[in-house]
């Protein structure tokens, strides 16, 4: 199973030394990386922040970088910081839990999409 997925941002991030930084890799998201940021004060005063603690924790390489933190995030373009929430959105939910069943009556086995939203 793939879990580290490489990008190119569509216009990149400028450090403070003027060095453009485009070329990354994001991992998928744990379950700690969606609940743990929810307990951070910048998110209960600000629920956007949410995408920018959330990004920090699973962007793992920019550039030559040595860390990918808030401030990297916050700083980046609008452009970049959309490119990276559509890749999130696709990497950690692209793909929905199926499991398998047989049939009682003709002892088919059949693979079913998991649909947690049917109660």
């Amino acid at each position: 199973m793939q879990t580290e997925f490489e990008f190119e941002l569509p216009k990149g991030y400028v450090d403070p030394n003027g060095d453009v930084h485009k070329k990354g890799t994001m991992r998928l998201a744990t379950a700690a990386d969606e609940i743990l940021p929810l307990r951070d004060p910048r998110v209960q005063q600000n629920a956007g922040y949410l995408t920018v603690i959330l990004l920090s924790r699973v962007v793992t390489k920019l550039g030559t970088l040595s860390t990918v933190n808030t401030h990297v995030i916050e700083n980046l373009f609008t452009m970049d910081l959309a490119y990276l929430q559509d890749m999130y959105q696709r990497i950690n939910l692209s793909e929905t839990p199926k499991y398998q069943i047989t049939c009682p009556h003709c002892n088919q086995q059949f693979e079913v999409p998991l649909d947690f939203l049917i109660g």
